[in-house]
């Protein structure tokens, strides 16, 4: 990930290359295909996408330079790995938005390219590894799960992964602890959790690679407001994947992967007990259908 000045830590030496070549990686060892879809699903929606890309070029009269341009710009794609950024930046939002139509309890947004599983877990409450010497403001994120019922949830589990205060994710970028800022805690029998962390920097997704030319091209901006990622689940009932949001971010407004929704806003406050900041959030979750 790229940001506007030249940075310290060994984390900004990474390049959009081996982030995705990361992300690719990780997703083909934890997603699994669509094999299940029937043969008349499939030649519906691919008949219906290389329909629409027809179109476009009929309508807008694409020359074979442009062509030809966006045939290199699709193979560097996948030279770069970046397929995963790609879709998980601009077509995402849309699967999300129709996998959660039906849900009553909190909002779910996005997974993004970035999410490990099996983040070590322990209990609340707890802190997230980190470095010694982790910059960044400190945050205390707590809440409670409950039903959509409001009946708290025995068993919930909280994982939680971010950005550092540079905007780099470990696992993703060079220099950084393998579970730094992530973690999965496992919340009282109330449902209630408190995890010490850091408040996440807003950060550009990689410009070195393919999705970065196509942003340069397009005059676009690259930016992400700051986030926390969470997974939040518990006996009997669906888990639920989004992003919270920090106020006052100047990218709420513009998210380039169109995730940030009202109900993720938090709202932080100065802690009067210790040195950083503190927020609330509850999770109500729907039951398993």
């Amino acid at each position: 990930m790229s940001v506007d000045a030249p940075l310290p830590r060994s984390e900004a030496t990474g390049t959009a290359a081996e982030a995705g070549a990361g992300a690719t990686a990780r997703f083909r060892a934890n997603k699994t295909s669509a094999a299940g879809s029937s043969q008349g699903r499939v030649a519906h929606l691919a008949g219906r996408v290389i329909k629409a890309i027809n179109d476009i070029v009929l309508e807008e009269k694409v020359s074979y330079d442009e062509y030809n341009a966006l045939k290199a710009w699709l193979i560097k794609v996948g030279e770069d790995g970046e397929w995963p950024l790609f879709l998980d930046v601009w077509v995402e939002h849309s699967v999300e938005e129709v996998a959660n139509e039906n849900r009553h309890g909190s909002k779910g947004t996005i997974e993004g390219p970035y999410y490990v599983p099996d983040s070590p877990a322990q209990e609340t409450p707890a802190t997230l590894s980190m470095r010694e010497d982790e910059p960044g403001t400190p945050l205390l994120f707590q809440g409670q799960v409950t039903g959509v019922d409001g009946v708290p949830l025995q068993g919930a589990k909280v994982e939680l992964w971010q950005a550092d205060d540079l905007g780099f994710y470990s696992q993703f970028a060079p220099g950084l602890p393998e579970w730094n800022l992530r973690g999965t805690v496992l919340a009282d029998d109330a449902g209630h959790f408190q995890i010490n962390t850091i408040q996440p920097a807003p950060y550009q997704i990689p410009t070195d690679g393919a999705c970065g030319q196509l942003i340069a091209a397009a005059g676009w901006h690259a930016w992400r407001p700051a986030h926390l990622h969470l997974k939040v689940s518990a006996p009997g009932h669906q888990l639920i994947t989004t992003q919270l949001y920090f106020p006052g971010d100047p990218h709420n407004a513009d998210d380039i992967a169109s995730a940030v929704k009202p109900e993720l806003m938090l709202d932080v406050q100065d802690r009067e007990d210790a040195p950083g900041r503190v927020t609330t959030y509850d999770f109500r979750l729907d039951p398993e259908v």
